[in-house]
């Protein structure tokens, strides 16, 4: 086990990419089992940056209502770690953009950490968003496993996270970028960016962090796209394009033309 993984996805767009990064989230298996590479291809296809795929959870915390019941279903349909990391074996012969998963750390510790590790390495996996996992008890116990395999963990900020502890998560942050929770609720928000919003852009902006900073939660449609945009190196879709799929299904077609919507076709 002498594998070290130095090159990334996550890093190379990032130091090289010169307009806003366009990162969809989606949960695998949904709508259908066999729709993750589907949807994976035609987000690819349509122009997307970079995407999230969410691992299905039966208690995800941090997610609004849409994206729960997406991973019911992805549950209801099959869908586990292995069921995933057998999806995505071989998506890099057609697959080029960074792919981050994103879940939760209990289904990660019933697999096993550097078992998890290895087979996100071994598919093309890129980084990790796992909300609940501290980020003390990462550097302790897992961070050297992470960096074997080439994996970026990335940590999230929101208004509430003191100037000490985003110091901390930035200087914490290996060649990733910095996850701005865009308000302290759940994924899901109907409101659009805010007054209140923007002036924790601001703020964040303001303090200079090393590391790209993309803004997630409350990113819609275009007009948000945009306004986060002119705060963050980019921003992050999740449930409205959950949301999308769910009414017009998973077809290279629909997925374009939902991507079409937040950045004009190339």
């Amino acid at each position: 086990m002498s594998l070290t993984i130095t090159q990334n996805r996550i890093t190379d767009l990032l130091a090289t990419r010169t307009q806003p990064v366009l990162n969809v989230y989606f949960t695998a298996g949904f709508p259908a089992l066999t729709d993750t590479r589907t949807v994976l291809r035609g987000l690819q296809d349509a122009g997307v940056d970079m995407v999230e795929i969410g691992m299905p959870y039966s208690d995800p915390v941090a997610d609004g209502e849409v994206i729960q019941q997406s991973n019911m279903q992805a549950l209801n349909n099959g869908m586990t770690l292995a069921v995933l990391f057998e999806q995505l074996a071989g998506c890099r012969a057609e697959i080029s953009i960074p792919i981050l998963l994103m879940g939760y750390i209990n289904p990660v510790l019933q697999f096993g950490v550097e078992n998890f590790c290895r087979q996100c390495a071994e598919v093309g996996v890129d980084g990790v968003i796992l909300p609940d996992l501290p980020l003390a008890l990462f550097q302790q116990e897992y961070a050297p496993v992470f960096r074997q395999y080439g994996l970026k963990n990335i940590f999230l900020i929101t208004p509430q996270t003191s100037e000490d502890r985003i110091r901390l998560i930035d200087d914490s942050t290996e060649g990733g970028f910095v996850y701005m929770v865009s308000s302290a609720s759940i994924t899901g928000s109907t409101v659009g960016v805010t007054d209140t919003m923007t002036a924790y852009f601001d703020r964040i902006r303001a303090m200079h962090l090393k590391n790209p900073r993309l803004i997630g939660f409350g990113i819609k449609d275009r007009s948000s796209f945009e306004q986060a945009c002119q705060y963050a190196d980019g921003a992050i879709i999740g449930t409205a394009f959950i949301r999308y799929l769910h009414q017009n299904g998973a077809s290279p077609e629909s997925v374009k033309e939902f991507v079409n919507k937040i950045i004009p076709a190339s």
